[in-house]
């Protein structure tokens, strides 16, 4: 199937790179999901009848790339829906992000109290516990520097709306292309310089630990040159 980077794929689930113009699922703007183009994949490989079953226990914002886990059947996605939303601590989500500004410290834990504003599809941290607020907590590491921007290694302790833009943000490290938290230019193409690197979780039907990794936009130069640069 043309532009869909199938991760990994079994009776059950199947995990996909999605690239930072893609939505996980429909929305206001009528634009083709991901899910859909799932669908029409595994309908044409299996031969499929009818309706194809497609789940969708996690989501990614759309201006982000990487890992997205969809149930191909409604047994994992009740588990794995069971898992996201109680069981958080059973699953490891690392971001790869891009930011122009060198943190404070190489590697700290970040605590906040978050507020979500609908309206402005936007969050706000606060240092302090605050009426109406959702306590989030990440762990970052620096893991490459260039010229001018800098890798973060970042681990999700909690999932709150547009967890990691904000928290970032907040410290002055506003990740690259995101004009909604900060940062002064736009990406070409409109996405952000955030990736969902890998998920780590327990499979909903073998019950076996699995790692789901995806590769960071190589057709990004500077993507490619902190990959490369990883890599060797």
């Amino acid at each position: 199937m043309k532009n869909l980077e199938i991760l990994y794929e079994d009776n059950h689930i199947i995990a996909i790179n999605k690239k930072n113009s893609d939505i996980v699922q429909a929305d206001q703007t009528g634009d083709e999901p991901l899910s859909e183009r799932v669908k029409a994949y595994i309908k044409e490989k299996y031969n499929k009848p009818g309706d194809v079953y497609l789940g969708i226990p996690h989501r990614v914002d759309r201006p982000v790339s990487g890992v997205v886990l969809f149930a191909k059947t409604s047994k994992a996605l009740v588990r794995l829906n069971k898992m996201f939303q109680e069981h958080d601590q059973e699953i490891t989500k690392i971001y790869w992000a891009i930011v122009g500004n060198l943190p404070e410290e190489d590697h700290a834990r970040l605590t906040h109290y978050m507020v979500r504003d609908a309206e402005k599809n936007k969050s706000y941290a606060y240092n302090k516990p605050k009426s109406g607020a959702k306590e989030a907590i990440l762990e970052y590491k620096l893991l490459g520097c260039g010229q001018r921007y800098y890798l973060l290694e970042v681990k999700l302790c909690t999932g709150r709306h547009h967890q990691i833009r904000c928290q970032l943000a907040k410290i002055g490290c506003p990740i690259k292309g995101d004009l909604k938290y900060g940062f002064p230019r736009s990406n070409e193409g409109g996405g952000i310089s955030l990736h969902a690197r890998s998920i780590t979780f327990t499979h909903p039907v073998k019950q076996e630990k699995i790692t789901i990794v995806a590769p960071p936009p190589l057709n990004d130069t500077l993507w490619k040159f902190f990959y490369e640069n990883l890599e060797s």
